[in-house]
């Protein structure tokens, strides 16, 4: 007698054939990324992350993402558990714990997203921890791109990049940009083709401290962002988190054609000169020093090899960050 399955067991014990129809389609990175639920609270954190942004591409690399809801653990506490790193097996992925987790195969264009009901309670960090993490790994290697901790804003289609160390001012420094009419792509995550030097971004929210209120004289604009939503960094530091979309920030509606190399530093300017250039060395220098991940990732030399042509810069503090913004917004019309 041949061994026959008992109908009684479960069938499915990994609910990998659980039918996800909720679907939601957005194109991110110039990649189309078609996102897959059995829930609509975690699609409704995909709408808040990803609508509305300008498309950066034709498209044409069609990617999923799976977003799986399970009721798992009671409860986790004050805070989520802080991610670990995976990676083995063509696989990459994020634990918060056992039932909390990201996981991405590039080579299939696939990820999950597995989640349990107790973290719908901690949105920020299941949306920039979990469900971002999937999103630019999987958009950044499926497209070629260079995943680097920079901002970057523009002037029609030429671009800066702006790295900074946390508490440089970046953030502030891109909202007196805004204020000036400069393009905005990025906060601090751009990506890079490495050898067109063309970079794409996501560019849905801005973060402030509570201390850049102090620096915006437009009451518009200061109202806005005292009605924006506060979120809480693990560091503790709180900021604002200003949604940049709606049509009243102008935001760029291309990649930009990288031009300078910004480094933004939390010194005072001496004198009037807040712009110091930099040598190729001094900047390739930085760029290395400031950039350890991407690095060690395929295109950091042909990226580095065109970034040798392009213009270096130290921006200092002045005593207004719209000087810098300025100082900024004068690259692009040397």
């Amino acid at each position: 007698m041949t061994w026959q399955p008992d109908t009684r067991q479960i069938a499915d014990p990994f609910g990998e054939r659980a039918p996800l129809v909720l679907r939601r389609r957005h194109r991110l990175l110039g990649a189309d990324v078609e996102f897959h639920s059995d829930s609509a609270e975690l699609l409704a954190l995909v709408d808040a992350a990803y609508a509305g942004l300008p498309a950066h591409g034709p498209g044409g690399v069609a990617l999923q993402v799976e977003l799986r809801l399970t009721e798992g653990d009671a409860g986790l506490g004050a805070e989520p558990p802080e991610p670990g790193m995976l990676g083995g097996a063509g696989l990459l992925g994020v634990a918060m714990d056992a039932h909390n987790l990201a996981l991405v195969n590039v080579d299939a264009g696939r990820a999950l997203v597995q989640v349990t009901r107790a973290l719908l309670a901690f949105p920020y960090h299941l949306r920039y921890e979990l469900i971002e993490f999937a999103v630019f790994i999987l958009a950044a290697r499926a497209r070629g791109l260079l995943g680097l901790h920079a901002g970057c804003v523009g002037l029609g289609r030429a671009g800066a990049l702006l790295i900074g160390a946390s508490g440089a001012g970046k953030s502030t420094l891109a909202l007196q940009a805004m204020a000036l009419g400069l393009d905005f792509l990025t906060e601090d995550a751009s990506f890079v083709d490495p050898h067109a030097l063309q970079a794409r971004g996501i560019a849905n929210f801005l973060h402030l401290r509570f201390d850049a209120l102090r620096w915006i004289d437009d009451k518009a604009l200061r109202a806005r962002v005292e009605a924006a939503p506060v979120i809480r960094r693990r560091s503790g530091v709180e900021k604002y988190e200003l949604n940049l979309r709606g049509g009243w920030a102008p935001l760029a509606a291309e990649p930009l054609q990288l031009e300078h190399v910004v480094f933004a530093s939390p010194e005072p300017a001496v004198g009037s000169e807040l712009l110091r250039p930099l040598d190729v060395d001094e900047m390739l220098q930085r760029l290395h020093l400031s950039q350890p991940y991407a690095a060690g990732q395929p295109g950091w030399a042909s990226f580095v090899e065109g970034c040798a042509r392009l213009s270096g810069w130290e921006l200092r503090r002045g005593s207004h960050p719209r000087a810098g913004a300025l100082a900024l917004k004068g690259l692009f019309r040397a």
